[in-house]
């Protein structure tokens, strides 16, 4: 199983992410990923930073799909390709409907159908072909070409029962987020096998995102995961994952505790059938950089 690391944009100059991207490439991990948020853009972001990582597979958990025609989502992906040699792992997904329906004006309908006819002209795109497409959602014609860009893996935000299904039928993975290593192997894993063979493809991969801080200080670092990403519980497909789970929120989800602790639980990914776990370090400033340099040694190892 690989180990990679979200890289936390928030107030963060380019230069100074740069840095943190080459301290995660020195420090061992296998990947670097950045959100889409409220300011940088993360796929133009990733062709910059990803200079500093120049070995890494760099990734976008995720890119909103809704604000985003397929064909111009699929020049932005080929031109990161191009700019990193072709190290990008291109996840997408509706995102939020709160963030949808107020940032963007768009009105959050029939999610999975959207992102379905999103990829009917995305992956085309994503390989050069010519697309012409008309649906109840996204329409497009013509071609993106590229010189010396290659198809990237697209990894989905499939978190329901239809997204899965959409995943393992149409993509190449998905991204969890909130899920711990039992709902992974006993429902994320199952439900894409399925969808991938009644399709005819293999099994999609899993990454699995997670919050984790190494610390002497336990409850400090729940109290500090709740502050960050508690509103989580309130939307409808967090809170759906949470319930699976018997779980109030995000600080439930995390792994806490002492590097052997942190690696004994992150191992129970890769029982679960995880490919990668997509590290989100938490807690103060110390906790952090002790947690990043905790976990590339074990990345290192594995």
């Amino acid at each position: 199983m690989r180990i990679g690391l979200w890289l936390d944009d928030g107030d963060r100059t380019a230069q100074e992410l740069a840095r943190d991207a080459a301290h995660a490439a020195e420090a061992g991990f296998h990947s670097l990923w950045l959100s889409e948020r409220d300011g940088w853009d993360p796929l133009t972001l990733l062709a910059a930073v990803g200079q500093a990582a120049p070995d890494l597979p760099v990734g976008t958990s995720i890119i909103r799909s809704y604000p985003r025609h397929p064909v111009a989502l699929a020049a932005q992906a080929l031109t990161v390709q191009a700019l990193t040699g072709n190290r990008l792992l291109l996840g997408v997904g509706p995102g939020p409907a709160p963030i949808i329906e107020t940032r963007y004006g768009h009105p959050f309908t029939e999610p999975v159908a959207n992102l379905r006819e999103y990829l009917r002209v995305l992956t085309p795109a994503l390989r050069g072909e010519p697309v012409s497409y008309r649906g109840r959602h996204w329409a497009a014609e013509g071609a993106v070409t590229v010189p010396g860009a290659k198809e990237p893996p697209v990894l989905l935000s499939a978190l329901g029962p239809a997204m899965l299904r959409l995943a393992g039928e149409a993509a190449d993975g998905t991204m969890t987020t909130w899920a711990g290593p039992g709902l992974v192997e006993s429902y994320f894993v199952p439900a894409l096998a399925r969808a991938a063979a009644s399709a005819g493809r293999p099994a999609p991969t899993v990454v699995a995102g997670v919050c984790v801080c190494v610390t002497t200080d336990p409850d400090g670092a729940r109290r500090w995961i709740d502050d960050a990403f508690g509103a989580a519980r309130g939307l409808p497909s967090y809170r759906a994952l949470f319930d699976r789970q018997g779980l109030d929120g995000p600080a439930d989800t995390a792994i806490v505790g002492d590097t052997r602790e942190v690696e004994r639980r992150l191992r129970q990914f890769a029982d679960a059938g995880a490919a990668e776990v997509q590290v989100i370090a938490c807690g103060t400033a110390a906790d952090r950089a002790r947690t990043i340099d905790a976990l590339g040694a074990v990345a290192r190892a594995w």
